[in-house]
């Protein structure tokens, strides 16, 4: 099972994509699942990449995914262009 964490972020992110999509709303499925898997690789790089917080082998790196989504996500419909 080393690829377990991976799977649990990808579930994790389209969880939150769906979650976001139902409480606003909007009928967005793709829209939403794609800012929430780029606000989750965003989380991912600063995890690994520049804080150096956690490493692949670890699963600290999901919890920084998952709040790079619900960052994205937040800012998407916070900042989207209704009519």
């Amino acid at each position: 099972m080393e690829q377990a964490d991976i799977a649990l972020a990808v579930i994790g992110v389209l969880v939150l994509a769906w979650a976001a999509d139902q409480i606003t709303g909007r009928r967005g499925l793709f829209g939403a699942s794609l800012v929430s898997a780029t606000g989750a690789m965003c989380g991912w790089f600063l995890a690994v990449r520049v804080f150096g917080a956690s490493t692949m082998d670890q699963i600290d790196w999901t919890f920084w995914s998952g709040a790079g989504s619900i960052l994205g996500l937040v800012t998407f419909y916070l900042f989207r262009n209704t009519r």
